[in-house]
């Protein structure tokens, strides 16, 4: 059984500690794959560096977060832009638009967002969106690329149905995460009516960690007990959601 973690912040300092005992645990649960979004420019080097000592395990994606995203964003662009030249990346991410926090910068988040979306284009790559609070604005924007080949995750996705039947329209599959697992969760409730052809499995390590890890430190070996929990949503075995899952991400990303 293989698993992939299409969403993990491993180079975070939560894990400066324990990195190598994280992605040991990784491999021990059948995790052999681990996709790494960039936050800002901030996180470009350790992100890369942590790609550079496991090559074959951590594959970096690279953008700017909507969180990070300020009057000055276009020239944390610049940077995403000058990796993108001399770097090969599986994905334009983490990006998206985010209302939680604040709605100071939502003009330029979107402005971001749809730029972002033009890279992906440009460089025939995949996108990891990010999405708080933010499904209207989110949808407003892929209307105007409704017409190009975009494709990729609505990362820890956290809409109703409708909004899962819309994001597969535009060509997206569902990133299934720790969330899942918690006591009366939406998505659990319809997750089954969504094709398992159109899901992928993630951490967001450190963050959102599972039942029964939920308020701790995430990692990425806990994508078996996600896709345990998938696995029982769709009455299928375990094998069945890993086999497909992976088959997924590894069609969205371009992976081997």
């Amino acid at each position: 059984m293989k698993l992939i973690d299409t969403h993990a912040h491993l180079y975070l300092d939560q894990f400066a500690d324990d990195r190598n005992i994280i992605l040991e645990n990784a491999l021990k649960n059948s995790v052999n794959k681990i996709l790494l979004p960039n936050i800002d420019t901030t996180s470009i080097d350790s992100m890369l560096q942590l790609c550079d000592s496991y090559p074959n395990i951590c594959h970096p994606m690279m953008g700017l977060h909507p969180c990070s995203v300020d009057m000055n964003f276009k020239e944390q662009l610049k940077i995403v832009e000058s990796n993108l030249k001399k770097k090969s990346f599986v994905a334009i991410g983490e990006i998206g638009i985010d209302r939680y926090w604040s709605d100071e910068f939502i003009k330029q988040q979107m402005d971001c967002f749809a730029y972002q979306l033009e890279l992906s284009l440009q460089y025939d790559l995949p996108v990891s969106i990010h999405i708080r609070n933010s499904f209207n604005e989110i949808f407003e924007v892929l209307d105007s690329f409704k017409n190009e080949p975009l494709k990729g995750v609505f990362h820890c996705f956290s809409g109703n149905l409708a909004d899962a039947q819309k994001a597969i329209k535009f060509g997206f599959h569902l990133g299934i995460g720790g969330t899942t697992t918690f006591k009366n969760n939406l998505q659990a409730k319809f997750l089954a009516d969504v094709p398992l052809e159109k899901i992928v499995l993630e951490t967001d390590s450190p963050y959102l960690a599972p039942h029964p890890f939920r308020g701790k430190r995430n990692e990425s070996s806990y994508v078996k007990i996600i896709a345990e929990k998938v696995a029982e949503i769709y009455n299928v075995s375990l094998d069945i959601i890993a086999e497909q899952t992976s088959k997924n991400a590894l069609s969205i990303f371009n992976l081997t």
